[in-house]
C-alpha cells in the first residue's frame, strides 16, 4: 500500500523573528536611534522600518507586548556571528590525557611517564592514570597502591586528585586535575 505524499515540515528558523514573521497585533517599538516609541501596531512598525531601509526585529518575544527594534538585520546577524566565533576562539577545552602504568614499572620508565604527566598539567589538561594488573600481579595489589601514592606525592604541588583510585576489573583508575 502506498503512503500519502507528505510535504516535509517547514524548517524552523534559529534566529529572532523579523518583519512579516512577527504575528502579534501590537508591539513595543524601539526605533533605529534607540528611542522607545511605545506600543505600536505591527503593520505600522513594519512600514516605518521599510521607510528607513531597515528591518523590524523581535528582540524579546516572551513579554507582552513583544519588544521589537528597527535595525539592519544583516549587520545584527553578522555581529552576532563574530561574537560567537570570538567566544569559541577564547574557550579552552580541557582534554583528559591517559597514562598507562604497570605495578612493576622501572625507575626510568616512571620518570618518562612523570615528565609527560607534568607537560599535560602545564597545558591545562587532566590526566587519567590507568594501572593495569596482569596475571599474578593481582595477588600483590599493594605494590600498585604504593605506586599511585608515590604519584600523588610527586605531583602534589602541580595537581589535585579529582577522582581517587578505584578498581575497574583488573585495573585501577585515578584522575588528576591541574591546580
Amino acid at each position: 500500500m502506498r503512503r500519502p505524499n507528505r510535504a516535509p515540515a517547514p524548517a524552523a528558523k534559529d534566529g529572532p523573528r523579523i518583519n512579516d514573521d512577527i504575528r502579534n497585533a501590537q508591539i513595543q517599538l524601539i526605533d533605529a536611534a534607540g528611542e522607545n516609541k511605545g506600543t505600536v501596531e505591527t503593520m505600522l512598525a513594519i512600514k516605518m522600518a521599510q521607510e528607513a531601509g531597515m528591518d523590524l526585529v523581535e528582540i524579546s518575544p516572551n513579554v507582552s507586548p513583544p519588544v521589537c527594534k528597527i535595525m539592519d538585520y544583516g549587520k545584527y546577524k553578522y555581529s552576532a556571528q563574530k561574537k560567537a566565533a570570538e567566544a569559541r576562539k577564547r574557550q579552552k577545552t580541557v582534554e583528559i590525557k591517559e597514562i598507562k602504568l604497570r605495578p612493576m614499572i622501572d625507575d626510568h620508565d616512571y620518570d618518562v611517564k612523570m615528565r609527560a604527566m607534568l607537560r599535560f598539567f602545564e597545558e591545562g589538561d587532566k590526566v587519567k592514570i590507568t594501572l593495569r594488573y596482569r596475571g599474578r600481579e593481582m595477588a600483590h595489589q599493594e605494590i600498585g597502591t604504593k605506586l599511585l601514592d608515590k604519584i600523588k606525592t610527586d605531583v602534589a604541588e602541580l595537581a589535585k586528585v579529582e577522582q581517587d583510585a578505584r578498581f575497574e576489573g583488573r585495573q585501577v583508575v585515578m584522575v588528576l586535575a591541574p591546580r
